[in-house]
Order: structure tokens, then C-alpha cells, then sequence
């Protein structure tokens, strides 16, 4: 596998705000930013480019948001 500094510097940013999303999630007991957390922190070890994993973040951001505005 080669590694790529942007590769690896976007992995540590999604990873970093899906480990706060799942501290948050446990503290609160909020299972939508518990489940957007832990996917946040697995998944950029399984997408080997930079663009697809910014996307799949985004999604999963927007995802976050309109669970919480709908009320859950």
C-alpha cells in the first residue's frame, strides 16, 4: 500500500471528527452521532483515495445533520 501524505492527513481529519462524534454519541446517549462516529472512524481504512473518502464524509455529515433536524 502506498501512502500518501493527503491520503493519510485526510484519514486523520475524518477519523478525528468521527471520534469526537462517537464520545459525543456515548456521552449523550445519541444514537445518531454514535452510529456517524464509529462509521466515520472505520471507514477511510477501506477507501484508497482521497476524493471518495471526502465524499463519503460529506454524505454521512449531511446524513448526521438531517437525522438530527427530523428530530432523532
Amino acid at each position: 500500500m502506498n501512502l500518501d501524505a493527503r491520503w493519510l492527513f485526510a484519514s486523520l481529519i475524518v477519523s478525528s471528527i468521527g471520534f469526537v462524534l462517537l464520545v459525543y454519541g456515548k456521552k449523550m446517549a445519541r444514537l445518531p452521532q454514535l452510529v456517524v462516529g464509529l462509521a466515520m472512524l472505520v471507514y477511510p481504512y477501506f477507501v484508497p483515495a482521497v476524493i471518495p473518502m471526502l465524499i463519503i464524509a460529506a454524505v454521512l455529515s449531511v446524513g448526521l445533520w438531517l437525522a438530527v433536524r427530523f428530530g432523532w
